[in-house]
């Protein structure tokens, strides 16, 4: 930024006058949310109503949430005061998670056309036809960030008062075409990365969907919804009868690292938060073990295409959440701590025990199997005696791990997509404001 013209470090074409600093009530009126003697209790919020009540967890980092609505009837939104919201209203969380913002617009109002906020939040309703975009825009940069932690007071639980943020200064240009652009700018960002969210959370719920309906039910031999040229039933067979043990280490974090070594580790944590039923050996981020010596001594245990490797303890049910393994080629990879490591002894498909496996169709067996209180746990003895079912020929179960994985390419696409537009923003957020 240059600071004897007050001007940003990326700005658009055509404009060259210096920005001014304005506090938010000189621009704005500072409204607080609901509150007083009339405000909603329990009794009062429903889930289904005229006007939506919205709390904190309604506005994130990233905007509104809507996944959790309480209603309020109209007559109920008409006893309260300054809490109602109407278009281009920026909302501003004053209380726990500070700082949040988010936009009532247009594009919102269609959603959502009655909608008041509760007292953990004030409204700055923009005056003199100033683009709000932009002032919301401002709020959400690092520069506006860090004002607002600044004015913020209270450690446990921060808090925002309207008195603070009144005197809040931004800076905003001061011709209302370069207000407009910028705030056009965002907005498309906005709706670009709000479009791929939709798109990514549809196609999650559609693999979460099949993944119940491609697979049998506890009793049937046939899934709900199969290709149309596969018939018959599928077959059952013991665990045991399926499988044989691999051999696993326990070599904790500290003993791996993402940079070189002789051969890679799968560390259970991974298994159950970072990767998905399907692990490329040799595209995905696995550790190395750092010591070459120790993964000599470990090249009996190298696990193969078609391996699976198994959490055998978590904090909560995910415990038996696994991978298998695929395209391994002469690559050294070995199953680390906390992990169960078995290889099929009968002719899969290749992803389908990786998807089946992780459904709730054989998932659901492991529950009476989990011991433990605060971390659970699964032993190798006791994982023997669970069933698992198949289709008989193998050309349905490669059908059917080729599906899910051409699900998980799009929702993976989506997914760059968004951390890709994602980073544009923070990148312009930090160069284009003052």
């Amino acid at each position: 930024m240059n600071l004897d013209k007050k001007v940003p470090d990326i700005r658009f074409i055509g404009f060259s006058e210096a920005w001014k600093s304005f506090s938010l009530d000189e621009i704005s009126d500072v409204l607080d949310g609901d509150r007083g003697h009339n405000y909603p209790n329990g009794e009062d919020l429903k889930e289904q109503g005229h006007t939506l009540f919205l709390s904190a967890s309604n506005v994130t980092k990233n905007g509104f949430k809507f996944d959790v609505r309480q209603y309020i009837t109209q007559e109920k939104s008409e006893s309260l005061g300054n809490g109602k919201l109407i278009v281009d209203d920026i909302i501003l969380t004053s209380r726990g998670s500070i700082g949040h913002i988010a936009w009532y617009n247009e594009d919102i109002t269609k959603e959502i056309p009655f909608a008041r906020i509760n007292s953990g939040m004030l409204i700055l309703r923009v005056k003199n036809s100033l683009a709000p975009s932009v002032i919301s825009q401002y709020l959400k940069s690092p520069k506006g960030k860090k004002k607002i932690e600044v004015i913020s007071f209270g450690s446990a639980q921060p808090q925002l008062t309207k008195a603070s943020i009144s005197k809040f200064s931004v800076s905003i240009p001061s011709d209302r075409s370069e207000q407009a652009i910028i705030g056009n700018y965002f907005q498309k960002l906005d709706n670009l990365i709000k479009q791929h969210h939709h798109k990514h959370d549809k196609l999650s719920s559609l693999k979460n969907a099949m993944l119940v309906k491609m697979f049998p039910k506890k009793g049937e031999t046939v899934p709900e919804i199969r290709f149309k040229r596969f018939t018959g039933e599928w077959e059952e067979k013991s665990f045991g009868a399926c499988f044989v043990n691999v051999g696993n280490n326990t070599l904790s974090r500290a003993e791996l690292n993402y940079q070189v070594g002789l051969a890679k580790n799968i560390h259970y944590g991974d298994v159950l938060i970072k990767f998905g039923e399907t692990l490329d050996a040799d595209s995905e981020l696995i550790p190395f073990i750092t010591n070459n010596g120790v993964a000599n001594k470990l090249k009996h245990t190298a696990l193969k295409n078609g391996d699976i490797v198994i959490a055998d303890a978590a904090e909560d049910n995910t415990v038996g959440k696994c991978v298998e393994l695929f395209n391994v080629g002469e690559l050294l990879v070995f199953s680390g701590l906390h992990t169960i490591a078995v290889r099929p002894t009968l002719p899969f498909a290749s992803k389908y025990l990786g998807y089946y496996l992780n459904s709730a169709s054989y998932h659901d067996q492991l529950s009476s199997l989990m011991q433990g209180t605060k971390v659970l746990s699964i032993s190798k003895t006791t994982i023997q005696n669970t069933h698992v079912v198949f289709p008989n020929h193998v050309e349905e179960q490669a059908a059917i791990g080729n599906y899910f994985q051409k699900l998980d390419s799009l929702i993976n696409q989506h997914q760059q997509q968004i951390t890709k537009l994602t980073n544009i923003k923070q990148a312009c957020l930090s160069k284009m404001f003052v």
